[in-house]
C-alpha cells in the first residue's frame, strides 16, 4: 500500500479496516458473538388451598430453566418489612465493611433477657443467622454505621432502601421494605456471584444459611417474624421464608410471605413453603 496525496489519516484507516474485514476477520467476528441469554418466563399458579387463613404469596424460580412459578401476582410484588430475612444483606454488609472478620466474629452478651433462651448467650455470626439472634444484627448495625447501611443498601438494590425507621431497627417491621419478587431477585445475584461483593463473602454467608439436606438435596434459607408495634414475640402479622434448594445439578430459589392479624409467623411461612416444595417433588 502507498500513500496517495492528499489521502486523510480517517481515509487511510477506513482503508486499513476494510481490507481486515474482507480477510479473515469477519469469520472471527462470528466466531465470538456470544449468544443471547434466555429469556425469562413466567407462570401463574393457585396455590389458595396452602395459604388458608393468610394473605399469603409464593414465588419461585427455576435457575436452570429461567422460570418464575408466582402464586398472588400482586402480593408477590407487594413491598413488606424483611424483618429477621435482612440477616442475609446484613451479614454480608458487615463482612464487606469489615465489621465481621468471618463466620466465628463473636459479640458478647450484655446480660439483657430475652424471650428466647438462645438469645440470651455470646453469638457468633453463623449462630446469630442460625437463631435469628436480633441483638447480634443491631450491634452490626451500630459498627456498619448509618452511611455505610444507606451505602450498601443502594449497591444490592435491595428494596426501598429506607432506614429512616432508626439504625438499630428500621428492618424490624419498619421502614426497610421489599416484596417477595424481589427476595428471589436479590437471592438470583447473591447465589450466582452477582452482587458487589467478594466471593468469600458470599460463601461465608452462604454455608451460615445452609438448612438441611435430605434426598441428596440441600435446603438453604432464612426466616422472619414481624410484630404489631415491633414488639418481639408479640403478636406476629408478618411471617417470611426465603432460601434456595440445590438439587440435581439445579437450583430452585424461593419467597413465601404471609399476613394476618395474629400467627402470620415465618415458622407458618416455612411450613407453607415446604408444603409446596414437597408437592412439586422439589424437596421431599
Amino acid at each position: 500500500m502507498y500513500w496517495k496525496k492528499g489521502l486523510s489519516i480517517l481515509s487511510a484507516i477506513g482503508i486499513l479496516a476494510t481490507s481486515w474485514l474482507g480477510g479473515t476477520g469477519t469469520t472471527h467476528a462470528q466466531e465470538i458473538k456470544l449468544p443471547k441469554p434466555k429469556k425469562e418466563k413466567y407462570q401463574y399458579e393457585n396455590l389458595s388451598n396452602y395459604f388458608t387463613g393468610y394473605d399469603g404469596t409464593f414465588v419461585l424460580f427455576d435457575l436452570k430453566q429461567k422460570e418464575y412459578t408466582i402464586y398472588n401476582k400482586k402480593k408477590s410484588e407487594k413491598r413488606v418489612s424483611p424483618n429477621s430475612t435482612f440477616k442475609v444483606p446484613h451479614a454480608l454488609i458487615g463482612l464487606q465493611t469489615g465489621v465481621l472478620k468471618d463466620e466465628n466474629t463473636t459479640f458478647k452478651w450484655d446480660g439483657t433477657i430475652y424471650p428466647f433462651p438462645e438469645w440470651n448467650q455470646d453469638q457468633n455470626m453463623s449462630r446469630a443467622i442460625k437463631n435469628s439472634t436480633i441483638w447480634y444484627f443491631q450491634e452490626v448495625a451500630k459498627r456498619v454505621g448509618e452511611k455505610n447501611e444507606k451505602k450498601y443498601l443502594h449497591k444490592l438494590h435491595y428494596g426501598n432502601q429506607n432506614i429512616s425507621g432508626g439504625l438499630t431497627n428500621f428492618w424490624l417491621q419498619s421502614s426497610l421494605a421489599i416484596s417477595p419478587k424481589e427476595q428471589v431477585e436479590f437471592l438470583k445475584k447473591f447465589y450466582t456471584y452477582q452482587l458487589p461483593i467478594s466471593k468469600r463473602n458470599i460463601d461465608i454467608v452462604k454455608q451460615a444459611l445452609v438448612l438441611e439436606e435430605k434426598n441428596k438435596a440441600v435446603l438453604s434459607g432464612k426466616t422472619g417474624t414481624g410484630w404489631k408495634d415491633a414488639q418481639i414475640n408479640g403478636i406476629p402479622i408478618n411471617g417470611t421464608f426465603i432460601g434456595y434448594v440445590e438439587k440435581d445439578n439445579n437450583t430452585y430459589l424461593f419467597a413465601t410471605n404471609i399476613e394476618a392479624a395474629d400467627k402470620a409467623t415465618s415458622g407458618k411461612a416455612k411450613e407453607i413453603t415446604l408444603k409446596i416444595l414437597h408437592d412439586k417433588k422439589i424437596y421431599n
